[in-house]
């Protein structure tokens, strides 16, 4: 059975196999597993938590319905002895949850980054090879249908914040609520911030980051990135996605492929459908493992930032600045930011005189990290 909302839209199918009563299917005692592809994320919560009470699996693929409930998710598939999979709701085709649950469940695990959303890769790829404007770029997302009409989803850096705790919580064992990960996007992308990328021979790309600082604690953010032709994502174009990771042993390693459209979710739904015949479950081996891992804000950022009032320098309280450029109709500094002062005027940030860019330096603390991370993972084992 499949449960629909309109029951005027024509269909291929035949009609006796819909319906518009949800409770018809969850019902069911004949149906032991339910897929939830619904956009509303309130009413998926409800679907897929009384499939699970009611003993049945579940494959879904709606990111904010999971990152927001996931540790309530996990404690349900644990009581009722129930299977929820997700691969879809992270990067597409891209098999990266069941990668993270099975490759890397014995690794210590260092960071993981990549671009998560394709609908503002789409538009960050037509504006720096094609030298398209922001407006004309988000236009044709939009008519191509990768990007809503109200893209703010998407180049506001919420969505690949869903899919980034998510993520999150399979590598590090840790689960991060969505509202405590600053997300910036590119929604103010001027053509001064281009042509300053440009002159450094950098693109601009919207990266959500996890990444250990210390043996314990764990950073996250999605902020846009100015990425060098040496960096893994540079080339990773339209509406394409990719995931670079780091870990110990494994070093680094690079998925790539279609995070958008039907037929890479279809894919990665399939997939979970098909797993889910051989009794296949998450086993979230990190979390139960107790590893006290935390999530921290104490980080030093290297940033670029555009803004139009000097107050906003003195709000932020640069830990150092090592570039700094004034015009009548162009401010931009470079310096290093303590994360916890983004969050804390975020709200400044979305003004549309401002932007702001990670240049892909960082400090923790007051120290500059380093590998060393895993020689005190490896001398406490």
């Amino acid at each position: 059975k499949i449960a629909i909302k309109d029951p005027r839209k024509k269909r291929t199918l035949n009609k006796d196999l819909f319906t518009t009563d949800r409770n018809e299917i969850l019902n069911n005692t004949e149906i032991n597993t339910i897929v939830e592809l619904i956009n509303d994320a309130d009413a998926a919560y409800e679907i897929v938590t009384t499939a699970l009470r009611n003993g049945k699996n579940v494959v879904s693929a709606n990111k904010k319905m999971i990152a927001t409930h996931l540790k309530e998710l996990v404690d349900l598939q644990q009581k009722h002895g129930t299977s929820l999979l997700y691969e879809g709701a992270v990067c597409g085709s891209i098999p990266i949850i069941r990668n993270l649950e099975e490759y890397y469940d014995n690794e210590l695990f260092h960071a993981l980054s990549g671009i998560f959303n394709g609908s503002s890769n789409y538009i960050l790829s037509k504006i720096f090879n094609e030298n398209q404007s922001y407006d004309s770029a988000l236009k044709e997302a939009q008519e191509l249908g990768f990007a809503e009409t109200d893209p703010i989803l998407d180049v506001g850096g919420y969505d690949p914040k869903y899919k980034l705790a998510i993520a999150t919580a399979h590598a590090y064992g840790l689960f991060v609520n969505p509202d405590a990960i600053l997300n910036i996007g590119i929604q103010n992308l001027s053509k001064h911030d281009i042509k300053y990328a440009r002159e450094k021979n950098f693109k601009i790309k919207l990266v959500p980051t996890a990444r250990k600082v210390n043996t314990k604690d764990i950073v996250t953010y999605v902020l846009p990135k100015l990425v060098a032709k040496d960096d893994f994502l540079y080339n990773v174009e339209n509406e394409y996605n990719a995931v670079a990771v780091q870990a110990a042993f494994a070093d680094k390693q690079f998925f790539y492929g279609k995070g958008a459209g039907g037929h890479p979710t279809g894919a990665a739904v399939l997939s979970d459908i098909a797993a889910l015949r051989y009794d296949y479950r998450y086993e979230y081996k990190k979390y139960h493992s107790e590893n006290g891992v935390k999530h921290t804000e104490e980080i030093l950022l290297e940033i670029y930032l555009r803004y139009a009032d000097e107050d906003l320098i003195t709000l932020l309280e640069f830990d150092n600045i090592s570039e700094r450029y004034a015009a009548s109709s162009y401010k931009y500094v470079v310096g290093t930011v303590k994360l916890e002062s983004l969050i804390k005027n975020r709200d400044l940030l979305l003004d549309e005189s401002v932007f702001v860019a990670y240049t892909g330096r960082q400090i923790y603390k007051q120290e500059q990290l380093s590998e060393n991370v895993f020689a005190q993972e490896l001398a406490s084992l």
